[in-house]
């Protein structure tokens, strides 16, 4: 019995179209770069890949890209194995690199256009145009490489990726060093290229950029994937709350009998903090409320504030690895 074409499209969608099972990195001098790395990157989502510097962030994405061989373990990209059958999977993708290097004595469009042959392309100038001009470079497109400024070098970059039209695309660090408008117009294009479909897999250090456009949220620290997560469940599970009450009548200390709670005297004891986890009721700050009432204790003003995706990031990477096991 024949499958319909709709089963065929949820099976392949089922399948995640990055797979990478038990990769290890050790470089000569016995420097271990990565520690048996599994991960499943889905079709068609935005992966944030988070760690400080020297975490392997670098190292992971370019195993996958064949840049770099890993010492253990085997990765398939689009249904194809990056050993056995490395040019169909290069082929599938697309990277722009941390670093700026590019031909600076060629035209933009030379560059992209000669990026695209690499990959056995057949000449489409109606999809370069394209590409150059969502990168506001078609403008440009005649100048020479090495008359551009950073942050156009860095758009070129991304036009070179994309010029073979992969459907998957990394950027590392794509914002390093750029300005907050380029940066924006970066975060506006990922998310139209994940519209049409492509993959997106991104390293950062800016917390913000992983907070704005990712799905989901890979954490690596010391080679290690400490942590993998759809974002929003992240925020939820690992995210803490607070409410901050001023208080009419400045404290000395926290009354015994509301040792139940987290409670924290700040702002030499005219303040008062409440701290809970976001899985926790919050009718429990109403009972809270209920008790500094019947202990006497007023308030003026509270104001509530809760964890950002980098106070995560950052007591992730600082906790000792049994701790998040």
């Amino acid at each position: 019995m024949n499958k319909s074409p709709t089963a065929s499209l949820s099976a392949e969608s089922s399948i995640p179209i990055i797979s990478v099972r038990g990769v290890s990195k050790t470089y000569a001098g016995g420097f271990q770069a990565l520690k048996n790395i599994n991960l499943d990157i889905q079709r068609g989502e935005i992966f944030a890949l988070l760690g400080p510097n020297g975490a392997g962030k670098t190292t992971l994405i370019s195993i996958v890209c064949g840049i770099v061989n890993a010492s253990a373990g085997s990765i398939i990209a689009d249904g194809h194995d990056i050993a056995r059958d490395y040019r169909a999977a290069r082929a599938a993708i697309g990277l722009v690199p941390q670093e700026l290097h590019t031909d600076a004595f060629e035209s933009v469009w030379a560059t992209v256009t000669f990026s695209r042959g690499l990959f056995g392309k057949p000449p489409n100038p109606t999809y370069l145009e394209k590409v150059l001009r969502d990168l506001s470079l078609w403008d440009k497109r005649n100048e020479k490489i090495m008359a551009l400024s950073g942050g156009m070098k860095r758009r070129v970059l991304i036009a070179k990726a994309l010029s073979h039209e992969p459907t998957i695309l990394f950027l590392d660090e794509p914002s390093a060093g750029v300005d907050v408008e380029l940066r924006h117009d970066m975060w506006r294009m990922v998310r139209e290229l994940r519209e049409q479909g492509t993959t997106i897999i991104l390293t950062t250090h800016y917390i913000e950029e992983a907070e704005q456009m990712a799905d989901r949220i890979g954490v690596i620290s010391k080679g290690e994937l400490i942590l993998v997560e759809d974002k929003e469940v992240l925020m939820r599970k690992l995210g803490n709350k607070q409410l901050t009450l001023r208080l009419r009548q400045p404290m000395s200390i926290i009354p015994a009998e509301l040792s139940n709670w987290s409670l924290t005297l700040c702002e030499h004891g005219h303040a008062l903090v409440y701290s809970f986890d976001t899985q926790t009721e919050e009718t429990g700050i109403a009972e809270l409320l209920r008790a500094l009432g019947e202990h006497g204790i007023e308030f003026k003003d509270l104001r509530s504030s809760e964890s950002s995706l980098e106070d995560i990031f950052v007591s992730l990477v600082h906790r000792p690895m049994e701790a998040q096991a």
